[in-house]
């Protein structure tokens, strides 16, 4: 696979100090991908944070985007690269340590089983293979990320990443949560970002959970370090909110979703530099 495995919108140089993530939203199934398989490529959507970059790309203004087009089931961004699973990969070395419960559930950095399906592949991975997925999609994305923190936190004194995902429905709509923003239980985030992100939840009508079912994965560890000025948060967006009855295709919950969005990132830029945005 040579083609770009993700795609950047905005400068080189990030005008804001909030840099927003789409990891899960890639839909290229490229020759290699879906000749390997053993499933249809349609159950891969179960993998997918379904067309959640439609709601970043719509929101975003001078914000620097980086949106996935990879598609999880090749290799999982939201993965440390120890995370291989014995049961499909031949590189994977446990060192002895017990299996997470992502990896004995089949979703290591190369997920192994999709829900409703069964196992993706129609063989065991080479390590070999694994690694240059690695070193073609894996390394490239977090390079990238980090570096736009970086440059962010240089020019701002602080610099924030909102990790866009989406999630099945939790529950019904009148109670269950329908956002859920996770920093780790604090390891990624200050505490003031989730504060502010969940007031904005309550203006706009939706319910939140932080951290409840999902505090955030590998993509939060690597990049949230709130002591040098760096702050990670995962923004999960019920898919209900902005997909079609089928939770397939974008639909009429798209723009209202995109104002909270666009209303998460004015907040949390808010946070970062107090007054910015109304000075402009």
């Amino acid at each position: 696979m040579s083609e770009a495995s993700f795609v950047r919108h905005g400068p080189a140089e990030p005008l804001s100090p909030v840099v927003l993530s789409v990891p899960h939203a890639g839909r290229d199934y490229l020759p290699a991908l879906v000749a390997a398989l053993r499933v249809p490529v349609t159950a891969l959507k179960g993998l997918e944070d379904r067309h959640a970059d439609a709601i970043a790309i719509a929101a975003r203004r001078e914000e620097t985007l980086f949106v996935a087009t990879r598609p999880r089931a090749w290799i999982d961004l939201n993965r440390a690269e120890h995370e291989r699973d014995p049961r499909l990969d031949d590189g994977a070395w446990t060192h002895g340590a017990p299996l997470s419960a992502k990896i004995r559930s089949g979703l290591g950095l190369v997920p192994r089983r999709v829900a409703n399906a069964g196992d993706i592949w129609q063989r065991r991975l080479r390590a070999d293979e694994v690694q240059q997925r690695i070193h073609a999609d894996h390394r490239p994305w977090h390079a990238a990320v980090g570096a736009a923190l970086a440059s962010a936190r240089a020019r701002f004194g602080v610099a924030i990443l909102l990790d866009i995902h989406s999630m099945p429905p939790l529950g019904p709509p009148l109670t269950a949560a329908r956002l859920v923003p996770g920093d780790r239980f604090g390891k990624s985030a200050a505490a003031r970002f989730l504060g502010r992100i969940e007031g904005v939840a309550r203006a706009h009508g939706v319910r939140t959970a932080a951290n409840a079912p999902y505090a955030g994965g590998f993509i939060l560890e690597r990049h949230g370090e709130p002591r040098r000025g760096v702050h990670a948060v995962q923004l999960e967006f019920d898919r209900s909110l902005y997909l079609d009855s089928a939770l397939d295709q974008p639909g009429p919950g798209l723009a209202a979703a995109v104002r909270l969005l666009r209303d998460l990132i004015d907040a949390v830029a808010d946070e970062a530099l107090p007054g910015a945005i109304a000075a402009e």
